[in-house]
């Protein structure tokens, strides 16, 4: 990472830098969303899966939702995880 800071001159050149590599640019934010969204959209409990990895893998993407500017409201969180459950 120094390698693609060292040639700014000053604190606010790194900041702009760094924080373009650790979070891209807005074409590559806005297809950060759209990806979450989709797994969001898609996600499903897998057959092998403990309802405490299920919970894990859920919470994780919520909270990247968050990080992202995209959140719920508790009742549709709720109905996000009932479908999301096996039928059986």
């Amino acid at each position: 990472m120094f390698s693609k800071i060292q040639t700014c001159t000053i604190a606010r050149e790194i900041w702009e830098k760094l924080t373009q590599i650790c979070e891209g640019n807005e074409e590559t934010k806005e297809n950060k969303v759209i990806v979450a969204l989709r797994k969001f959209e898609l996600i499903k409990m897998k057959p092998e899966e403990t309802m405490t990895e299920f919970d894990e893998r859920f919470s994780s993407l919520v909270i990247e939702l968050a990080r992202l500017n995209k959140t719920y409201r508790n009742r549709e969180l709720d109905l996000k995880v009932m479908q999301a459950l096996p039928k059986e």
